[in-house]
């Protein structure tokens, strides 16, 4: 079955009707409802595997301040997603920041935000599938009990080898639409945030049982009590990182019921249970082991890059512990599925509205998915990982490392794209300035602060693995060398595609290629 091109035509309307105005990139329309789209928001976050990744980390840099700093976090993505809700009610397309940067700031600025969207996707892809693999290899060994096994996931080949099937399964369930992604979701939030739950619960129960256990103080939560400001910003950007994907929901507004209103109410319930989760968790461990760095504490360097693996046995004990390994093996690998559904759908809008090649634009016709698109991401995802593993594990680290300069990079644009589209507005009404204006403007300053602070720190080579080309930071060199990369595409594009880039397809008169009714 051949798949159907997206691509604009004369006469292409919604419902077929000539000149209704709305032309059709043949999505799926109606697929999710508010709680499916929630829990695709929930999903690609990935809570589970972000708290096992980043709470020893964030404890080394802020110590008992962690919980503040998980708020401080919070503040400008909250921002930033009244920005993403204001501009999806005038624009719902699935080319979110890159359609709604292309009409606010033109073509250049908005082809290099889908870029950024798309890069830090295709990163966050591969390290998901790595992580997903360690655990599956983890999790098989504390079952059958054999050591043997869990180390298999030290053998290179075998590593590789399970990265690419877990990327194909991911690449296949999302290939086949909306409707198996959220039948899939259900179970495996539904199951990380049970066991998260438990996890919180048996930790506070357990807050006086060890000898680095801490009583609760409401210090905990003021961000101004941070050592130094070097530390809030480090802490600040794993911060940052752990709320990244939120905007998933919104990236399948053509396919949600309600496409203008419910991806924006979604993105915002999923933030709530988001920092929800994220307080919980960070006060109950902390009361429970402590943020130092000495025995079970968060921030002992040979545990701190994977915490519940170490607190699993002694907070939830050996029978409910291997749940932990359950949990963030399906945590990983729920946002592997889902993280597809950003990449593939940006991708489509893009060649949809002339900014890629034309064949990037076809939708399967029984699926109603942007098939090519997805089965290309799912490609260029296990050529990445497997290219990266076999040049350096350093060099892997250091371009994960770089992820946070891309989700800075076009959360920062899109939001000042909000203010910008909207500035005629901004006096209409007290509403209308908050939220089109003073909100996105303020999160985007935030976020565009971080940027430059680690776009700084990047330059040295202590940053990251500790790695350096010609005595530069090789996360800096990694970081804006994807970002110098999309530049190269983009004038590649722009020989072959110039009236997209003249500003003649996609302008802020344009109607929004949607799903037809």
């Amino acid at each position: 079955m051949t798949e159907l091109d997206a691509r604009p035509r004369a006469g292409d309307t919604a419902g077929g009707a000539p000149g209704a105005g709305v032309r059709t990139k043949g999505l799926g329309g109606d697929s999710v409802g508010l709680m499916g789209s929630a829990v695709i928001g929930i999903s690609t976050v990935a809570p589970v595997y972000c708290l096992t990744s980043t709470l020893g980390s964030t404890a080394g840099e802020v110590g008992l301040q962690m919980p503040a700093v998980f708020l401080a976090g919070f503040l400008p993505m909250l921002l930033v997603a009244f920005a993403y809700r204001e501009l999806n009610r005038a624009m719902p397309d699935c080319g979110t920041s890159f359609t709604w940067t292309v009409k606010a700031f033109g073509p250049r600025l908005g082809w290099m935000c889908g870029w950024g969207l798309v890069i830090a996707t295709i990163i966050v892809l591969s390290n998901l599938a790595g992580v997903a693999t360690s655990f599956f290899w983890l999790l098989a060994g504390e079952i059958t009990g054999s050591e043997s096994i869990a180390a298999l996931d030290d053998n290179r080949a075998v590593h590789i080898l399970t990265v690419l099937v877990l990327i194909a399964v991911a690449t296949a369930i999302s290939y086949r639409g909306m409707t198996a992604t959220k039948g899939v979701q259900y179970a495996l939030v539904g199951l990380q945030l049970l066991v998260l739950g438990l996890f919180v619960a048996m930790a506070l129960a357990k807050a006086d049982s060890f000898e680095t256990s801490l009583s609760f103080s409401a210090e905990w939560l003021n961000p101004f009590a941070v050592q130094s400001f070097a530390a809030f910003t480090a802490g600040l950007s794993l911060s940052i990182f752990m709320y990244w994907g939120w905007d998933a929901c919104l990236t399948a507004n053509e396919e949600t019921t309600g496409s203008d209103r419910t991806p924006g109410r979604a993105a915002l319930i999923a933030m709530v249970i988001l920092v929800g989760a994220y307080l919980a968790t960070g006060v109950a461990a902390q009361m429970a082991v402590g943020s130092g760095a000495d025995g079970l504490g968060l921030a002992n360097p040979d545990t701190s890059g994977n915490v519940f693996a170490a607190l699993a046995g002694p907070v939830m004990g050996p029978g409910l512990g291997v749940l932990l390994f359950v949990a963030v093996l399906a945590s990983a690998a729920a946002s592997l599925q889902t993280t597809f559904i950003p990449v593939a759908r940006t991708v489509l809008a893009m060649s949809a509205y002339e900014a890629l090649p034309p064949s990037y634009a076809r939708v399967h016709p029984r699926f109603k998915t942007p098939g090519r698109a997805t089965v290309v991401a799912g490609a260029a995802t296990g050529a990445f990982y497997t290219v990266m593993t076999l040049v350096s594990e350093h060099v892997l680290i250091d371009t994960i490392y770089a992820l946070g300069l891309m989700i800075c990079f076009y959360y920062s644009l899109t939001a000042f794209a909000c203010a910008w589209y909207f500035r005629r507005r901004l006096t209409r009404s007290g509403r209308d300035l908050l939220f089109k204006g003073v909100f996105p403007v303020v999160g985007g300053a935030l976020l565009a602060a971080v940027f430059a602070k680690t776009l700084y720190d990047m330059w040295d080579p202590a940053y990251g693995s500790g790695s350096a080309v010609f005595g530069v930071g090789s996360v800096f060199v990694i970081g804006v060398g994807l970002l110098l990369l999309g530049v190269v595409i983009m004038l590649v594009m722009r020989r072959r595609s110039p009236a997209f880039f003249r500003g003649e397809v996609l302008t802020r008169d344009t109607p929004s290629l949607v799903v037809a009714d």
